[in-house]
């Protein structure tokens, strides 16, 4: 059985705590693996660093990466990502408080297959998590993980 892997690059502890009780609240079946570091995701996703020999075949079914990063915004993360054969096709959803047009047009050019603009009240921002939670993993189909 295929697992059904979120990853998560979120810097805020808060938020990432946020996440995980709403997706445990929802009774959704999931594996949540989550990255505070942009760099470190990256070296997850590609096998590299302190991932070399990590088993490749086994990929997110969705990226939920947060817009606002240290050391490496959102939106670069999303360019390395589509610029790589084996992630480029990875499912991403972008994750913040932004409603800016300009930034919504600019991560779709990019490659987003989402934009998600963060509620702030808890009980809307629980309901869109587990909403997400049952798009991504249970009704989306994905393509299979590109074995390089």
């Amino acid at each position: 059985m295929e697992k059904k892997i979120i990853l998560l690059v979120e810097d805020n502890l808060d938020e990432e705590e946020l996440i995980k009780r709403a997706l445990k609240k929802g009774n959704i079946p999931h594996e949540i693996i989550v990255m505070n570091d942009p760099v470190e995701a990256l070296d997850y996703l590609f096998g590299t660093g302190i991932y070399s020999g990590r088993d490749l075949r086994i990929m997110p079914k969705v990226i939920w990466l947060d817009l606002n990063l240290p050391k490496m915004d959102g939106l670069e993360v999303l360019r390395r990502l589509r610029e790589n054969q084996r992630t480029k096709l990875v499912p991403v959803v972008m994750l913040t408080a932004s409603n800016q047009q300009e930034e919504i047009v600019k991560n779709y050019g990019v490659g987003a297959n989402s934009y998600v603009r963060k509620p702030v009240e808890f009980s809307e921002f629980a309901l869109l998590v587990q909403q997400l939670a049952v798009y991504w993993l249970q009704v989306n189909q994905t393509p299979p993980v590109l074995i390089l």
